[in-house]
C-alpha cells in the first residue's frame, strides 16, 4: 500500500461570492459603497455621541457601544473581500484566517450582549421612571458595557484554541468570501465533531440568555404601554422601542440560522446570501435605523453641523 502524502495546509483560497469574471468589479464598487457608508455612519454615530453633552446617558453609551462592535464586524470581513474581487490570487494564511473569524466572532457575541443590556434599559426607562437614573447610572452602564465585551471577547477564544487541534489537509479552498469557522470544519482532516458540539452549545446559550433577556424585558414594556391612556405617550414608546426591536429580528434572524441551525440543507448561494446579510448589511442598517427616528440624535446632529 502506498502512503499518501499528507502536507498540512497553511494557506487557503476564499472562494468569494461568484467567480464570474464579469461581476467582480461591479461588486466590489457596490460593497466599497456599503462599505464606506456602514464605517460613515457607524462613526459618525460614536462622534455625535461623544461630542454632544445632551447624548451622555445611559441609552446613547449603549447605542455608541453597538455602532462600535458593527464598524469591528464589518471590517474584519468587508476589507479582504474588497481586495479578493480586484485580485487573482484570493489567498489568506491560516494566521490572518483565524484572526479573521476572532474578530467577527468577538464583535458578533459582544453585540448580542449589548442588544440585551439596551433591552433592560428600555425596560427600566419604561416601568421604573423615577428610579431610573438611579438603577441606570452612568457607572453601572459602563459596567455593563465592561461586562458585555468581557465576555464577548473571551467565549470566542475557546473556540479558536480548538480550531488549532485541527489539521487541513484535505483542500485549501474555503467555498466562502471569508474565513467562517463551519466552512473550515468542512475542510479538516481531523473529526470537527468536538469544535461542532461546542459551537452548537454555546451557541445557544449565549442566543437563548440574551434573547430570552430582550423578549421578557419587551413583555414587560408593552404591558406597560398598553395601559398608557394618552395615545401621544403611547405612540412615542412604541417609537422608543420600534428601532431596537427592528434591529433584534434582523440579527437574531440570521445569528439563529447560522449558528444554532449548522445542519440547514440550504444550497450554498443562500447560505451565502444570508452571510451576506448578517456580516455586512447589518451593520450598515444600525446605525440608520437608530437614528433616522430619534429626534435627539438628529438634533445633536444639526447643531454639530451649525457648530
Amino acid at each position: 500500500m502506498m502512503e499518501v502524502n499528507k502536507t498540512q495546509v497553511t494557506e487557503f483560497v476564499l472562494s468569494g461570492l461568484t467567480d464570474l469574471p464579469g461581476l467582480q468589479v461591479p461588486l466590489f464598487l457596490v460593497f466599497l459603497v456599503i462599505y464606506l457608508t456602514t464605517m460613515v455612519g457607524n462613526l459618525g454615530l460614536i462622534f455625535l455621541i461623544w461630542k454632544d453633552p445632551h447624548l451622555h446617558t445611559p441609552m446613547y453609551l449603549l447605542l455608541g457601544s453597538l455602532a462600535f462592535a458593527d464598524a469591528c464586524s464589518s471590517s474584519s470581513v468587508t476589507p479582504k473581500m474588497l481586495i479578493n474581487f480586484l485580485s487573482k490570487y484570493h489567498m489568506i494564511s491560516l494566521v490572518e484566517c483565524i484572526t479573521q473569524f476572532y474578530i467577527f466572532a468577538s464583535s458578533a457575541n459582544t453585540e448580542c450582549f449589548l442588544l440585551a443590556v439596551m433591552a433592560y434599559d428600555r425596560y427600566v426607562a419604561l416601568c421604573n421612571p423615577l428610579l431610573y437614573p438611579v438603577v441606570m447610572s452612568n457607572v453601572y452602564c459602563f459596567q455593563l458595557l465592561g461586562v458585555s465585551y468581557i465576555i464577548g471577547f473571551l467565549h470566542p477564544m475557546m473556540h479558536v484554541g480548538l480550531l488549532f487541534r485541527l489539521t487541513f489537509c484535505k483542500s485549501n479552498v474555503i467555498q466562502y468570501f471569508y474565513c467562517e469557522i463551519l466552512q473550515l470544519f468542512k475542510i479538516s482532516c481531523t473529526d470537527p465533531g468536538v469544535n461542532m458540539l461546542l459551537i452548537f452549545i454555546f451557541s445557544v446559550l449565549v442566543q437563548f440568555f440574551t434573547f430570552m433577556t430582550i423578549i421578557v424585558s419587551y413583555t414587560h414594556v408593552f404591558f406597560v404601554i398598553l395601559k398608557v391612556k394618552l395615545e401621544k405617550g403611547r405612540s412615542k414608546a412604541f417609537s422608543t422601542c420600534s428601532a431596537h426591536l427592528l434591529s433584534v429580528s434582523l440579527f437574531y434572524g440570521t445569528l439563529f440560522f447560522m449558528y444554532v441551525r449548522p445542519g440547514s440543507d440550504l444550497i450554498e448561494n443562500q447560505d451565502k446570501m444570508y452571510s451576506v446579510f448578517y456580516t455586512i448589511i447589518i451593520p450598515l442598517l444600525n446605525p440608520f435605523i437608530y437614528s433616522l427616528r430619534n429626534k435627539e440624535v438628529l438634533g445633536a446632529l444639526r447643531r454639530t453641523i451649525n457648530k
